[in-house]
């Protein structure tokens, strides 16, 4: 059977393929059309976010049988349509979670030492010891919106800073943390002085946290997005600062990103405005990119896929 590499992974991921008697075809510099040319005779196809797997690459993947996603988000795939056709998508937020949550964590500790200001003002001569002065996270109280594997991580993160952590996620049956408390989304709005957001992007998640969602937080908080940008909505998101209801925002992902999680830096007003806030960290959407978190995503899907194909 044949498996096609569409974006680049982890070398261990062919290798584990290629090991377990697949014949594994590099497309990743391929353009899409060629993609698409060969996607009849392809059994499994691997994939980030260079291209949509949407009816166009459906239409094409006559023998497909699985799709591994060489991450955690499936927003870029039809699912319906997989299913539709009978296709298996399998994604790896197992590989990624630690890394997410680690990152997440360093975002909230560097708003709330002021880390970048501090390092950039002593590179510049000034030692402001006063206007530096940090908050404890100690006594805090964090709100996950979404418990699913990086939400859990974040929480089991936490756990060694003596925080109350909360999480409001309607759609898990089985509690899985001993270490958080289930709330409505009223009450970590209530309550919270950091909120964190860790749901997938879906059509309900789009746009989710606005001005009507701000309008909902009593006390100022810190914000933290490690999921996808376009679940908030930027613009609301500078008013809430403006007013003092967001504190500082540590966001690795931004609603301004291409489908392949690039940024065009243009003059975007709203963007503009992003980018020279002061009480705003940003990192290029690398919260689960780490050298641990490439090699081990590769394992587990090459694992997956192989389960998948072997039947």
């Amino acid at each position: 059977m044949k498996i096609l590499l569409i974006d680049t992974t982890h070398p261990v991921l062919p290798t584990l393929l290629g090991r377990a008697g697949f014949d594994v075809v590099d497309g990743t510099a391929w353009p899409e059309k060629k993609i698409h040319e060969h996607l009849p005779s392809m059994d499994g196809v691997v994939i980030r976010s260079r291209i949509p797997v949407q009816e166009e690459f459906f239409a094409h993947a006559k023998s497909l049988k699985c799709i591994g996603r060489f991450g955690a988000g499936l927003e870029n795939i039809n699912l319906e349509l997989a299913q539709k056709h009978g296709i298996i998508c399998h994604n790896v937020p197992e590989g990624n979670r630690q890394a997410v949550g680690e990152h997440t964590t360093a975002l909230l500790l560097n708003l709330l030492n002021h880390i970048r200001k501090a390092d950039a003002e002593v590179r510049n001569g000034i030692w402001d010891r006063h206007g530096n002065t940090g908050t404890e996270l100690s006594g805090k109280t964090i709100g996950i919106i979404g418990l699913g594997n990086m939400g859990q991580s974040f929480a089991k993160v936490l756990g060694g800073f003596d925080v109350d952590i909360i999480a409001y996620d309607p759609y898990i049956e089985k509690w899985p943390a001993n270490n958080v408390r289930s709330v409505s989304l009223k009450e970590l709005c209530d309550t919270a002085d950091v909120i964190s957001i860790h749901t997938p992007l879906t059509d309900e998640t789009r746009g989710w946290i606005d001005r009507i969602f701000w309008k909902k937080v009593v006390k100022p908080v810190y914000f933290l997005n490690t999921a996808r940008g376009p679940i908030v909505n930027t613009e609301d998101l500078l008013v809430a600062i403006q007013e003092g209801t967001v504190l500082g925002a540590g966001l690795d992902v931004l609603e301004f990103e291409s489908k392949s999680f690039k940024l065009n830096h243009d003059s975007n007003p709203v963007l503009q405005e992003l980018l020279s806030s002061e009480k705003v960290i940003l990192t290029p959407h690398v919260g689960g990119w780490t050298t641990e978190a490439f090699q081990k995503m590769g394992e587990l899907l090459a694992q997956k896929m192989i389960r998948t194909l072997n039947g």
